[in-house]
């Protein structure tokens, strides 16, 4: 039989904002999965203005263990930003995005691995979706309405469970500092002809922290570079 498929190396992306409740336990997580998955890994926390001690706990975590990267943000700017920033510091060929909120099993990672023969990026699809009525009730809205405005083949544009090639990732004029930089991202990788498919990823409901996705700032923001990409798209 042969051997599974191993990435030659990989580093998974934790953006976080006020996730004390979550971070240790994210950065286990992460470090088991990358280490099932790949010949090398690193995994970089992005902590993105937290006022609760999540830089603090996270840093203790690197201190403890040279793989672990942590990046901070003085102020928080957002979820793209974190995502952008932890983008252009990854070292390994393939980067999964994901968050550290635990609502994602981090070891699907070396199920999706094989795809990496044949794909750039490979996006999760939450199946099913565990969030609250009114959380997937706006998920369903909002990817309707990217695929509409961008036409974008893809059914869960926001599943923060996204293997990418990091070549691919950094070569991407990302602009997006909120919530767009999901569709941001999947539209500018199709423009340059990247491979994608999109997989079933089973998903978990947040047991720790508040979900900020459907704040009305966040909305807002969102919609707002929605706009702007579709008139540059």
């Amino acid at each position: 039989m042969a051997a599974p498929l191993r990435l030659p190396g990989v580093a998974i992306l934790l953006p976080c904002f006020n996730e004390i409740g979550n971070i240790a336990a994210a950065v286990a997580e992460a470090r088991m999965a990358a280490a099932s998955a790949a010949d090398d890994h690193e995994i970089v926390v992005v902590d993105d203005g937290s006022l609760d001690g999540t830089g603090k706990a996270a840093r203790a975590l690197a201190a403890a263990d040279a793989r672990v990267r942590v990046l901070a943000h003085e102020r928080n700017r957002g979820y793209g930003a974190a995502l952008r920033t932890g983008i252009a510091a990854t070292r390994q060929p393939w980067l999964l995005l994901t968050d550290a909120d635990l609502q994602f099993d981090l070891m699907q990672l070396a199920d999706v691995t094989p795809l990496t023969t044949a794909y750039d990026l490979i996006l999760g699809r939450r199946t099913p979706r565990r969030d609250p009525l009114h959380r997937r009730v706006y998920g369903h809205t909002w990817n309707w309405l990217v695929r509409r405005a961008l036409e974008l083949p893809v059914r869960d544009v926001d599943c923060a469970f996204k293997l990418a090639r990091t070549e691919l990732l950094q070569s991407l004029e990302l602009r997006s500092t909120g919530a767009m930089i999901s569709p941001e991202l999947v539209a500018r990788s199709l423009a340059q002809g990247a491979r994608l498919v999109e997989v079933d990823v089973a998903h978990r409901p947040r047991l720790s922290g508040a979900q900020s996705g459907a704040s009305p700032r966040v909305i807002v923001r969102a919609l707002s570079e929605l706009r702007s990409l579709r008139l540059s798209h």
